[in-house]
């Protein structure tokens, strides 16, 4: 059981998440203090000198009851950057990647053989006496519907 538990920390996985973190953290501190400092003054601005921000107060001189608009454009505005920090430096690259390593999959993959020339042979003969053959009483609907049958390139093999 701690054997299992070694082999998931120790894995990658746990130790890029670990870092996805603390980026994450650092990250939004980043865009906390810029929306705090930048983007709340001007739009405390657009709400007028005697104001405490974009917003009003439901009862005149009571603080907690401040509707603030302001906050919540600030909280949108933050959720802006963040996805489009986090679009334009990792998705769409990695979206990259992925496409590219596809591409590049798709192409190596081998093309397929062609039939070694004694299996190609014994089909052309098998279908020549089936054609001089002709439909016949052991060639009936439900003789060929019990008979099993493989497939390859086309080519439908049965008895």
């Amino acid at each position: 059981m701690l054997k299992g538990f070694k082999d998931f920390i120790l894995r990658g996985n746990v130790i890029e998440l670990s870092i996805a973190v603390v980026v994450g953290t650092a990250f939004t501190a980043l865009v906390g203090a810029f929306t705090s400092n930048v983007v709340n003054p001007i739009i405390a601005a657009a709400g007028g000198v005697e104001t405490n921000g974009l917003g009003f107060p439901i009862w005149p001189g009571n603080e907690k009851t401040f509707v603030n608009f302001g906050a919540v454009i600030t909280a949108f505005v933050t959720f802006l950057i963040t996805a489009a920090v986090v679009y334009f430096i990792f998705v769409a690259p990695m979206n990259r990647i992925n496409q590219l390593v596809k591409k590049r999959l798709a192409t190596a993959e081998p093309e397929e053989k062609p039939l070694p020339a004694d299996t190609a042979l014994l089909a052309e003969i098998r279908d020549l006496l089936a054609q001089l053959a002709g439909p016949g009483p052991e060639h009936s609907q439900a003789a060929s519907h019990d008979a099993p049958q493989t497939q390859q390139r086309g080519v439908t093999y049965g008895r």
